[in-house]
């Protein structure tokens, strides 16, 4: 495991800003923050952009700038301009099947019926990448989804998904040095 690109997914503008669907804009932002880095809009990339320099080698933080049901186009337009592999992004996502403030980290796997991921596995013809996926919880029904999704979480479930930010973000200096078992570990407890 050799993490070289960072993709949080979220909705641009100031109306989604604060809805459960940025939830993966929270944490690079946040990720951005901690390491010193920050952002800036490439339209070659279709998104903004950060770079980290590191002694293994550079990581890239990348906001998509398009839509969610877009979000392949800026990854697969960064990933090949870096010649960055599949197994080497980690795609940070809110997650409608898991409670609100839990986490899960995996490689590969199904898309959920969240579009950010399905355009993804559809630019790049694999479901290979890693994904760090934040509880936001589910609505019940499957005709609340949208509506949940777009809009604003409470002050306390917005609470346990910036704790669920915050404990992922102190599991990135394994999931950087490739130490899934430890990260895993870590952000599947409670």
């Amino acid at each position: 495991m050799n993490i070289r690109l960072i993709v949080g997914l979220g909705n641009i503008g100031s109306e989604y800003e604060h809805t459960r669907h940025n939830a993966g804009f929270w944490f690079v932002d946040e990720l951005a923050w901690q390491m010193k880095a920050s952002f800036k809009s490439e339209k070659k990339f279709f998104g903004e952009v950060a770079r980290i320099a590191r002694p293994e080698g550079d990581l890239w933080l990348l906001k998509p700038e398009t839509y969610m049901n877009l979000s392949g186009k800026a990854v697969a337009a960064l990933a090949q301009f870096y010649k960055i592999q599949p197994d080497e992004i980690l795609v940070v996502h809110d997650e409608l099947d898991i409670p609100c403030g839990q986490i899960r980290f995996k490689l590969g796997g199904g898309n959920g019926g969240h579009n950010g991921l399905k355009d993804i596995q559809a630019k790049f013809g694999t479901p290979d990448f890693y994904r760090l996926r934040l509880g936001i919880g589910h609505p019940g029904e499957r005709n609340l989804v949208v509506g949940f999704v777009l809009n604003k979480p409470p002050a306390a479930e917005r609470q346990l998904i910036d704790d669920a930010i915050a404990k992922s973000l102190r599991a990135m200096p394994d999931i950087l040095a490739g130490n899934k078992e430890e990260a895993v570990r870590f952000l599947h407890s409670k």
